[in-house]
């Protein structure tokens, strides 16, 4: 396996690149140099396949690449798998910046090949075509894309009409001089201590030739590849349920209006909207879009939002900063999220232009105390919390050290964990509480599977080793996600599982979006019982305060020092399974940069929509776990409202506290894998009637 590395003036992480070289006899290592590279023999022809790195700034691939070769390809494959990930609006920014691509690169005497198809069979033509040595490919940490990835790969190596193989070239953006992935602290903690820096921005680059007689191939409208995607059968009414907000819904479940349009946004109002000048673009008309230039050129203006201006552009990006502030610097992510997903800028080029400007406010000097501007602030923590989670992400997929093989899924731009056992019967789906994360169903997850079901488990936004971007987090948000993992990853109906908070977030689920819940079970669950509840109750305000960040800090601090203790209380039959695992992996996910934000919410959340309203409809077809020594609650008062409000609940009681699926999981599974057999038997006979 050959390795192409940079040289020791510019640091970098870890390898930023490395081959599946599927020769026989491996090529040798060779130092790409990142200035004119006088002397070097350079090779033929090698193509470049962008997805998630729509730019030519910072592109180091595209540096290694014009270093290596004669001839360089710029690809872009409308690849169904890959497009089916995508909103409407993301589908409309990446869009917005291949046009920008292509036009930059035929300043450069290139140009940008767009092709439709799956990617394995449009490389390997294209290789075959062009002859390419090299294919450069950057790495991935969501499971679907590397699994794309690795077909492309499979291909490659085991196509009969290529003369000869091409390596895979696997590169990486590096932000912090890493230099062994595998040596990656598990604790932000512990990795701050080794004082990492940022590394720099690459310098722009001089591209080689491209043979002008290629078909390139048009750029589509957003008509033709709305058009392209149909032509694909998918998920259908499922994915238009992502088009609208839980909150909508749930405001017309408690209203009942006479009907509510759930369309999403049309075709044509979003051609239109092309034909402006603007850089928003989507339907709220709040989110950056555009090539590299148009987003460097708002991030200046975010930046400077202090200094006021009367460039018009840069109004623009004003307003829509105080508009997306629904907390201190959740703006940014707000308006640059999504071009930092399509990687149309890079994180260490954010983060280098902040820098930059916090240097220009205070003479060159950096204050070891903070940044001198709230937006500074606001650009840098959010690319560096991008890049630690990123780098755990990537770390997982890497190596094998969890309890169980996690996948990462990546949902409106941000990284979230989960894992999947068992290859047939029923799908399971488990939803952890507070604090919790995926391996907290530590012994439930295999036990289902083997009792002849499929079983995914999630780490919510915001808990565990899942991201935790500064968003306002509340119970219709985790809703919403967990929706999404059913349609996206799951892609059939479930029986949901819910513990604690994760049990209120279950049940909304399946009170907004019944045709994706086949049962509901509920463990210790959050939530009250309302008799003769008013919608009345319920209200949309949400907002953030001084004493909402005091609160959440105090709660931290309390729970540093208190969690081995409070765990304990909550396993009181069998105080054993509060185990140093466990605790440890808490009090690492308490380090994560976010965590205040996620601690926050608990001053926030709306618990007032009641169990009785949200499980209506669904009579003989909600289990009760219930751990009767819960100190949370009064487990015998509830479960007496849930028998006289609820209709048809199936009702367990375990001498257990409030996680009895992981005090005594052997019952758990047993009671949980029978009612699914049960649930499932009757769906069979009413499918027949």
């Amino acid at each position: 396996m050959a390795l192409l590395a940079f040289p020791r003036s510019l640091p970098l992480p870890f390898p930023p690149f490395y081959f599946f070289s599927p020769r026989p006899t491996p090529r040798p290592s060779f130092i790409c140099s990142l200035s004119a590279g006088a002397g070097r023999t350079k090779s033929g022809s090698a193509i470049l396949w962008f997805k998630h790195d729509l730019r030519l700034d910072d592109h180091p691939a595209l540096v290694a690449a014009a270093e290596t070769h004669r001839s360089l390809l710029p690809l872009y494959v409308f690849d169904h798998r890959i497009l089916s990930r995508y909103s409407d609006e993301m589908l409309e920014l990446v869009l917005f910046a291949l046009e920008d691509l292509r036009n930059s690169l035929k300043e450069q005497g290139s140009n940008l090949m767009i092709r439709f198809g799956s990617a394995e069979n449009v490389i390997t033509e294209l290789v075959k075509e062009v002859k390419a040595t090299d294919v450069f490919v950057e790495e991935e940490v969501e499971y679907e894309m590397r699994q794309i990835v690795g077909v492309v790969k499979d291909t490659l190596e085991t196509s009969s009409s290529l003369d000869g193989n091409p390596d895979i070239v696997m590169w990486r953006t590096p932000f912090y001089d890493v230099k062994n992935l595998k040596d990656l602290p598990a604790s932000y903690n512990d990795f701050k201590k080794l004082k990492l820096l940022p590394t720099s921005p690459l310098p722009p680059v001089t591209l080689p030739n491209v043979e002008t007689k290629l078909d390139w191939g048009p750029l589509p409208t957003f008509s033709d590849l709305k058009e392209f995607i149909k032509e694909k059968p998918g998920k259908g009414s499922w994915s238009l349920m992502k088009e609208m907000p839980a909150e909508a819904i749930l405001k017309e479940k408690l209203s009942k209006p006479s009907g509510t349009n759930r369309n999403s946004l049309s075709v044509e109002s979003i051609e239109r909207r092309r034909l402006d000048k603007s850089v928003f673009v989507t339907r709220k008309g709040d989110v950056v879009a555009g090539g590299t230039n148009s987003l460097l050129n708002a991030s200046a203006a975010y930046l400077r939002y202090l200094e006021g201006t009367a460039r018009d552009d840069w109004q623009e990006v004003h307003e829509r900063l105080r508009n997306a502030e629904s907390r201190d610097g959740a703006s940014f992510t707000s308006l640059f999220g999504p071009a930092l997903c399509l990687g149309i800028i890079s994180r260490r080029r954010v983060h280098y232009e902040a820098i930059t400007y916090e240097r220009e406010r205070n003479a060159g000097f950096l204050s070891p105390f903070g940044y001198s501007a709230a937006t500074v602030a606001a650009a840098a923590d959010a690319v560096c919390c991008m890049e630690w989670f990123w780098l755990l992400a990537l770390k997982s997929q890497l190596s094998n050290e969890g309890l169980y093989s996690v996948r990462i899924w990546r949902w409106r731009g941000h990284l979230i964990q989960y894992t999947v056992v068992g290859n047939e019967g029923p799908a399971i789906f488990l939803v952890h509480g507070f604090g919790a994360f995926l391996e907290h169903y530590r012994d439930n997850i295999n036990g289902m599977a083997e009792s002849g079901n499929r079983v995914w488990a999630i780490t919510m936004l915001g808990f565990g080793k899942s991201e935790k971007p500064n968003v306002m987090y509340t119970e219709l948000l985790w809703a919403e996600l967990l929706r999404d993992f059913i349609i996206e990853v799951v892609g059939e109906p479930v029986h949901i599982v819910g513990n604690s908070i994760g049990g209120f977030f279950v049940a909304i689920v399946a009170s907004l979006w019944p045709t994706l819940v086949k049962s509901i079970i509920l463990i210790n669950s959050a939530g009250d019982v309302i008799p003769g509840f008013s919608s009345q109750r319920f209200s949309n305000e949400r907002g953030t305060s001084g004493a909402a960040r005091l609160g959440a800090q105090l709660l931290l601090f309390y729970l540093k020092l208190n969690i081995r203790n409070i765990v304990k209380n909550f396993y009181p039959t069998k105080t054993k399974r509060a185990d140093d695992w466990l605790i440890n992996e808490m009090l690492r996910a308490s380090y994560d940069p976010g965590v205040l934000v996620v601690l926050e919410s608990i001053f926030s959340l709306d618990l007032s929509i009641p169990l009785n309203f949200l499980l209506q409809g669904y009579e003989e077809k909600v289990l009760i776990v219930q751990g009767m020594k819960d100190p949370l609650s009064d487990s015998k008062a509830k479960l007496a409202m849930l028998k006289e409000h609820c209709a048809g609940l199936v009702i367990r009681e375990l001498d257990a506290g409030h996680c009895p699926h992981d005090e005594q999981p052997e019952k758990v599974n047993s009671i949980i894998c029978e009612w699914i057999v049960a649930v499932e038997r009757k769906l069979t006979a009413e499918s027949h009637l």
